[in-house]
């Protein structure tokens, strides 16, 4: 088969699958999870039960292949941020204000019983685990650079900032989510002293 042909067929698999994973997560946030048929999902995509089913088993199975995909995209849009500042202690600042914001715009989700039914998946564990070896890296590089305090290990200080942050949905503004990460960072700084005292 020509690779045009190829790539073609593969741009329309993405765009059917995108648009699955969206009308079943508009549906669910309208209808409740137990609401929401295959049907209702292959009617409001616009395509055949038969098209549906070639692409997923069931509801649950769409939802987690959703949930996966927000995570990635929250994944990547975090590592971007940190390519793109200068510096460690703006690198972490910059990562640490981007999470925390994540967390506050996905209030409303936090709220629905899809939140609920999503959050005990093993995809998000894996994402925890990167979004842990992230910080742990960035705090690792601020340390060595005397920015950060060193007489706690940098593991230990990553799940310091996580338990911190992951509060953000939670809180009323972006002016208290700016809070929530300055008070994290002054922990973090508190005692700075680079290599000096890290253990």
């Amino acid at each position: 088969m020509p690779k045009l042909w190829n790539d073609t067929i593969e741009a329309h698999r993405r765009e059917v699958n995108a648009a699955i994973l969206d009308t079943t997560a508009a549906l669910v946030a309208e209808h409740g999870l137990l609401a929401v048929t295959m049907s209702q999902i292959a009617e409001e995509t616009g395509i055949g039960r038969a098209t549906l089913y070639k692409y997923f088993s069931d509801v649950e199975s769409i939802l987690a292949a959703w949930h996966e995909r927000q995570i990635a995209g929250h994944l990547q849009q975090l590592t971007e941020i940190r390519d793109r500042a200068t510096g460690p202690s703006e690198r972490l600042d910059a990562v640490l204000f981007a999470y925390a914001s994540i967390q506050h715009e996905l209030r409303a989700v936090h709220a629905t019983e899809l939140a609920a039914h999503m959050h005990g998946g093993r995809h998000v564990a894996h994402a925890h685990h990167v979004m842990h070896g992230l910080i742990r890296e960035l705090i690792a590089d601020a340390v060595d650079a005397g920015g950060v305090r060193g007489d706690v290990p940098p593991e230990e200080l990553a799940r310091y900032c996580l338990g911190a942050l992951d509060g953000a949905w939670s809180v009323s503004s972006k002016a208290a989510v700016r809070r929530l990460v300055e008070v994290t960072l002054s922990g973090l700084r508190a005692g700075a002293r680079g290599t000096r005292g890290r253990a």
